[in-house]
């Protein structure tokens, strides 16, 4: 194009040729733009609203994606990312893909995120939206898992999240979402390991933080010498003196041969508390907890608010973990029945019910039950019996089989066939869901095929600056 035709494009257009207009964000947090033939395309680093150019990395017939290299009209959500390892350059930290985007759009990104996929994939528009989840934007994420690398022709050692799109280990120094005294950890770990004898055989540390204690668990490949098992404990030791209670745990094998390296030490429990009802929760560093316990808190104080139960009613919660959600729902109801998939998470779950009934704490009787949740039947879901209430918090599988044994006692119902036992399905489900493709899937069943009308719906900011979508959803029914 000439520069006068050129001119003339800019000031009918705004744009030259060649320019993509960003219309919104993706999943991925990847901004979606179309090319004057409707082809999307999918630009790594863009916001909506923004007019950029962008070099194409990958080409299908229906879609591209392509990577950002020049703005030509910026957002005004465009903001400086706080971390120096955020970015689209090469040795980029993947841990984040939002930090460029105010924290406030970024949860505004999420809600829209929630409510297409609701109603593209399922037909289903949530009567109320639900005010967001929100917490601290940063030094939230209690919950990690670090990789480790001894980089010989470098002669150092990285630890931290993978490189953006890549298997290597950033250069990690500082780490804006991990909290405060764990991130000031990120150089003295690199001197530790690169000090010990497995520095080769060392691949993760993981991460778990609690109210009072920090545990790392390494993974070693190798039996570790007693020369290193000390500097574990020298390390442990000199952050006591810094005012961090840390425990070493290790895992030679698979997650079911963790154990802390002192067994017989008389240490702090790694617990967080939900102080609204008087719950303290004991955990192992690798158990399923929240990543985020502020968020948690009000998440779990939100979710027995929604489901509004009464002290003579008996409540079901679905996918229970270690109780997370039952015992303070055991504060509230009649009766509780918590199911779970493992035989040994309900053991875990058993003991922490027992330890609170031993402090005096006033809770209804409460059941944990083993059952294979994605192989639900009606049979099954009968024999649990009836429960007022229904609290369901499933992976990111979601809760198909469940809510398809809902559906199908539903339409048996319909049909003219009555349950020999007078079962009848719960007058509320408040469901949280880390999934928003899969909780729209068992929406659509839930509305469409089980009698209900999904009242509201709402997103939980869980992990700030990641594509990562929490939601609840509350689901009641008429009659």
């Amino acid at each position: 194009m000439a520069p006068a035709e050129a001119t003339e494009a800019v000031v009918e257009t705004g744009r030259l040729p060649g320019w993509l207009e960003v219309t919104s964000m993706d999943l991925e947090a990847q901004g979606v733009a179309r090319r004057p033939d409707g082809k999307v395309v999918f630009i790594d680093g863009a916001l909506p609203t923004e007019w950029v150019s962008a070099q194409t990395q990958r080409r299908k017939n229906q879609w591209e994606q392509a990577v950002l290299t020049d703005i030509h009209r910026e957002s005004a959500l465009r903001v400086a990312p706080r971390c120096p390892h955020f970015g689209l350059h090469a040795g980029a930290c993947g841990g984040c893909k939002m930090q460029h985007l105010d924290a406030g759009a970024q949860v505004a990104v999420k809600q829209r995120v929630l409510e297409d996929n609701l109603w593209h994939l399922a037909k289903v528009r949530p009567e109320s939206v639900l005010r967001p989840v929100q917490g601290p934007a940063w030094g939230y994420r209690y919950r990690a898992r670090l990789s480790v690398r001894y980089v010989q022709k470098k002669g150092e050692v990285l630890i931290g999240f993978h490189e953006r799109k890549s298997r290597y280990v950033a250069d990690m120094r500082e780490c804006a979402v991990l909290p405060p005294h764990v991130s000031r950890l990120l150089l003295p770990l690199r001197a530790l390991i690169h000090g010990m004898d497995a520095r080769e055989t060392c691949p993760q540390i993981e991460l778990a933080v609690g109210d009072e204690v920090t545990a790392l668990v390494l993974r070693h490949l190798e039996p570790l010498s007693a020369s290193d098992l000390q500097r574990l404990r020298d390390f442990a030791a000199a952050r006591r003196e810094e005012g961090v209670c840390l425990q070493w745990w290790l895992q030679p094998k698979g997650p079911d041969t963790v154990h802390p390296l002192d067994p017989e030490a008389d240490e702090p429990l790694l617990a967080y508390a939900l102080p609204e009802f008087g719950i303290r929760m004991p955990f192992k560093p690798t158990d399923f907890t929240q990543v985020n316990p502020h968020i948690n808190r009000v998440l779990v104080a939100k979710a027995v608010r929604l489901l509004d139960v009464h002290r003579d009613e008996r409540v079901i919660d679905w996918f229970c973990g270690l109780g997370n959600f039952t015992l303070p729902l055991a504060t509230q109801a009649r009766e509780v029945l918590g199911i779970e998939g493992s035989e040994a998470l309900v053991a875990r779950s058993r003991e922490n019910l027992d330890r609170h009934l031993a402090l005096g704490h006033g809770l209804a009787p409460t059941r944990f039950e083993a059952r294979n949740l994605f192989e639900m039947t009606p049979q099954m879901l009968v024999a649990d019996g009836y429960a007022d209430k229904w609290l369901v918090d499933p992976p990111r599988e979601g809760a198909f089989a469940l809510v398809k044994a809902l559906a199908d006692l539903h339409q048996a119902h319909l049909a003219g066939q009555r349950s020999p036992t007078g079962w009848q399905p719960p007058r509320r489900i408040v469901y949280v869901s880390c999934n928003p493709a899969t909780l729209a899937r068992d929406a659509g069943l839930i509305v469409h095929q089980a009698g209900y009308r999904c009242r509201a719906a709402g997103v939980v900011n869980m992990f700030p600056h990641t594509a990562h979508v929490e939601s609840i959803a509350v689901f009641d029914r008429d009659d």
